[in-house]
């Protein structure tokens, strides 16, 4: 066999495999972006190291042990502030855990044992919600019931759903203007498919997300196997994500190495306190905004203009905090 012919008979990955109502995207597993975003995300405890392993064990133990003994559902759920990475952790999440059980299963001998070919499944709630007469309902036991019950039936099969208060929500604080009776209803089917897939299918793991846990229905989450919750940076995790982008930025801009190794990092670091993650990144995008010239031009980014991106950061996000609920 010829180079040209063994590189055409590598897998490649497939995307877009699964279509219908409520699937926002899906892929097979691992993913190559997936697992960048993972190892771009900086957390400040070992939250990744207990989420991977309640992946790992999931799977693991699921096939082997009752569920009458111990009554794990195959769910993760991952909290925090908005801008704090829990979507893409939950991406990289699945492509991490997928990555690890294929390299360590693919050569056992009992076909049963093997975990190969996993399915990515991500899943918009909202558009599975509906005005009236139990449609929200029926989305979700189709979707739950039907669509993941027969791709789990197929292969390992982890399936993402964002903001999961919208589907699982809350039966104690429903507000009569929302056509309570539907949602109600709702959050019902989600919890009875869960339980349903919990035990026929021990290979399908859900990881779920939420900004407001307040609104989520306590029935779901004592069907988590784990709750993490992911907390706003401390300093050195927001050193490291100012480092991390600017590394980025230095590929195209390589006079931009030099703030990488300035003394005055940390002072930019301590300036982004209380920000999320994703506005700390945009921290560095911003302070190229302050004079024409850098903006054509990166490379003469200064930590005067970090320092000033931060500022504006800081009274942005302020303001943005005045704007919601109290």
């Amino acid at each position: 066999m010829d180079l040209d012919q063994s590189a055409s008979t590598a897998p490649v990955a497939r995307r877009n495999i699964v279509e219908g109502p409520g699937i926002l995207d899906s892929r097979d597993l691992p993913d190559d972006d997936f697992s960048e975003l993972w190892d771009a995300i900086s957390l400040d405890s070992d939250v990744k190291t207990r989420l991977l392993s309640q992946a790992l064990l999931s799977f693991t133990l699921r096939s082997r042990v009752p569920r009458a003994k111990l009554p794990l559902h195959g769910v993760i759920l991952i909290v925090g502030a908005p801008g704090t990475g829990k979507t893409s952790l939950g991406r990289g999440l699945a492509s991490k855990a997928a990555e690890m059980f294929e390299t360590r299963t693919s050569r056992l001998s009992n076909p049963s044992d093997r975990f190969e070919n996993f399915l990515y499944l991500e899943v918009e709630p909202h558009s599975l919600t509906g005005a009236a007469g139990g449609q929200t309902q029926k989305a979700v036991t189709v979707l739950l019931g039907e669509t993941i019950a027969k791709y789990a039936a197929e292969r390992p099969l982890i399936v993402l759903i964002d903001e999961i208060e919208a589907l699982a929500t809350s039966r104690s604080k429903l507000n009569m203007d929302l056509n309570p009776v539907d949602i109600n209803r709702a959050t019902d089917a989600v919890l009875a498919q869960l339980d349903q897939l919990a035990e026929r299918f021990p290979r399908l793991l859900f990881i779920a997300t939420s900004n407001f846990v307040q609104a989520i229905d306590t029935a779901f989450f004592s069907r988590a196997d784990l709750v993490v919750t992911v907390d706003l940076p401390g300093l050195s995790v927001c050193k490291q994500i100012i480092l991390d982008t600017l590394r980025a930025l230095a590929v195209p801009y390589p006079p931009v190495k030099e703030l990488v190794n300035s003394p005055d990092i940390p002072l930019v670091a301590r300036a982004c306190l209380g920000l999320d993650g994703r506005r700390i990144r945009k921290v560095v995008a911003a302070a190229c905004t302050f004079e024409k010239m850098t903006a054509i031009d990166p490379s003469r980014l200064t930590v005067r203009d970090l320092l000033l991106a931060a500022e504006h950061a800081q009274k942005e996000a302020r303001f943005a905090g005045n704007l919601g609920p109290e």
